[in-house]
């Protein structure tokens, strides 16, 4: 066996000792849609904290839209 380049996260760990068994189809359905619900809640609770921290707004999103943020690379 491989050994890993990094080792494993406590998420990680803790998941492979309670689901060290077979998950029919449809648990692990769920179990992912839980997961996804789990870290779509925590970013929308982190972006929900900067939005009120930074005193963000409509007018801050807009600007946002039509501003070009990417770099510019200058041919070699």
């Amino acid at each position: 066996m491989e050994a890993l380049e990094r080792p494993l996260s406590n998420l990680q760990l803790e998941l492979l000792k309670a689901f060290s068994h077979q998950l029919s189809e449809q648990d692990l359905a769920q179990l992912k849609a839980l997961l996804a619900s789990f870290f779509a809640k925590k970013s929308i609770d982190t972006a929900n904290k900067v939005w009120d921290e930074e005193g963000w707004n409509a007018e801050k999103i807009d600007q946002l839209l039509h501003t070009k943020l990417r770099t510019t690379y200058k041919s070699k």
